[in-house]
């Protein structure tokens, strides 16, 4: 299968454009707790229909490798106090913040969640240094996305202000079908 990836950046906080409130009370936290399992279920729940396939095949031991880095930071949406959806911020890198993933459980999909929820992500990846005592302050926000995501994934974050800067096109195996939160989900 063809994939094409495209790569986005934001190089100041003034680059972006709020969406507007959703229709629904949303709150989001951060998960301040190192939590293997809730990320693996965050993971599932959100990319089992988008081919969200790279990390299936971590370990605990990997999952808390990755989560114990200094300035990743995991954030939760709820909608009256139901997970909704969440996103990832990978800051590791000093000066340079990756919305590493971000997305919406299936059942919240079309609802008008989606561009608050990256509003709040980006603002959260613009003042990460702020809660990270030793990082440098942002400079800039990537984010990389492919035609295997959500067919509102990229429209959104252009609508948010991110600037195309790369695209790649490459050749990958994918399974016949997405794997999905578990095994006949949503079927």
């Amino acid at each position: 299968m063809e994939i094409t990836t495209w790569h986005l950046e934001q190089t100041s906080p003034d680059d972006l454009s709020a969406a507007k409130p959703p229709a629904v009370a949303v709150s989001v936290t951060r998960a301040e707790l190192v939590s293997p399992e809730l990320n693996r279920y965050l993971y599932t729940a959100v990319g089992g229909d988008w081919f969200w396939i790279d990390r299936l095949s971590w370990t605990w031991r990997q999952w808390t490798e990755w989560l114990e880095r200094s300035g990743v930071e995991t954030w939760v949406a709820y909608a009256q106090g139901t997970p909704c959806g969440y996103f990832e911020l990978d800051g590791s890198e000093d000066g340079e913040v990756e919305l590493a993933y971000f997305g919406l459980m299936p059942s919240f999909v079309g609802k008008g969640l989606g561009g608050h929820l990256l509003t709040v992500a980006l603002r959260q990846a613009w003042t990460l240094a702020e809660r990270w005592p030793g990082k440098t302050p942002t400079r800039r926000v990537t984010v990389h996305t492919c035609t295997t995501d959500g067919p509102a994934a990229l429209r959104n974050y252009r609508a948010r202000g991110f600037r195309l800067f790369r695209t790649d096109v490459e050749q990958a195996e994918l399974p016949a079908e997405t794997p999905g939160p578990w095994p006949g989900a949503a079927k």
